[in-house]
C-alpha cells in the first residue's frame, strides 16, 4: 500500500512506498509532548539495553530527553525536529522515528566561511525499519534545507552501519569525507563518514 508523509509546511502529501499493512504515517515537527516517545526512540537506536552497560541505559535516555527538550524550548532559527507518527486507527505508541536538521558553521568538515545544514539523529523503531518511515524523514529535511535556502546536505554515518549507508547512496549521497582517529586502533570501534549530497533544484524551467 501506500502510506502518506505531510510536509510540516505543505499542504500537499508526498506519496512513499510502505510494506507495512494497512498504515498510515504522517510526518510533522516534533511538539513538546513528543519528547518521552523521541528520546526512547533515539536511545534504542543507538544503546543497548542488554549486557554490562543496560543500567546506563535510563540515564542516557533521560540526557537525550533533556539536550532535545532544550533545543525545542529555545531553538535556533534554523532548527527542526521531524517526528513520523503511525495514524492508523488503534495505534497505541504512535511515534515511530525521528530526525533533527539544523544549520551548522564552518569547520574543517567543509569550506571555511560558510553554514550548511546537517542531519542528526535519525532513527526508527525496528519494528517499523526498511518500510520507508527513514526515507520519508529523509526527504522531508531536504525540502526544508531548500526552503532555508541551502542545495547541500551533511550528515554522519559509522563506517560499519552497512544499512544506514545503503540507505543513505540509495537516496544520493557520497562520501565526502573519512574521518579517522584513535578509535581506528581498537577494531571494535568504526570511523565515522561524512557523507554529502547536492539538492538539486526542483523547480523547472
Amino acid at each position: 500500500m501506500t502510506s502518506w508523509f505531510f510536509h510540516p509546511y505543505h499542504q500537499e502529501p508526498i506519496a512513499v512506498a510502505a510494506d507495512l499493512s494497512e498504515r498510515q504515517f504522517q510526518i510533522r515537527a516534533a511538539t513538546p509532548a513528543d519528547l518521552s516517545g523521541v528520546a526512547q526512540i533515539i536511545t534504542e537506536s543507538f544503546h543497548s539495553q542488554q549486557g554490562m552497560w543496560g543500567w546506563a541505559f535510563p540515564l542516557l535516555r533521560l540526557g537525550i530527553h533533556e539536550d532535545l527538550k532544550h533545543r525545542l524550548a529555545v531553538p535556533a532559527p534554523h532548527h527542526i525536529c521531524l517526528v513520523a507518527a503511525d495514524t492508523t486507527r488503534g495505534a497505541a505508541d504512535n511515534l515511530v522515528g525521528t530526525v533533527e536538521l539544523g544549520v551548522r558553521f564552518s569547520n574543517s568538515w567543509t569550506q571555511a566561511g560558510r553554514s550548511f545544514p546537517y542531519l542528526s539523529n535519525l532513527a526508527v523503531r525496528p519494528q517499523y525499519r526498511r518500510h520507508g518511515v527513514a526515507s520519508g524523514l529523509l526527504q522531508n529535511c531536504e525540502k526544508i534545507s531548500q526552503e532555508w535556502g541551502f542545495q547541500d546536505l551533511y550528515l554522519h554515518v559509522l563506517e560499519n552501519n552497512y544499512q544506514a549507508r545503503q540507505l543513505y547512496f540509495k537516496l544520493g549521497y557520497r562520501v565526502y569525507k573519512v574521518e579517522s582517529n584513535w578509535n581506528i586502533f581498537f577494531p571494535k570501534y568504526s570511523s565515522q563518514i561524512l557523507l554529502h549530497k547536492h539538492l538539486k533544484n526542483n523547480s523547472t524551467t
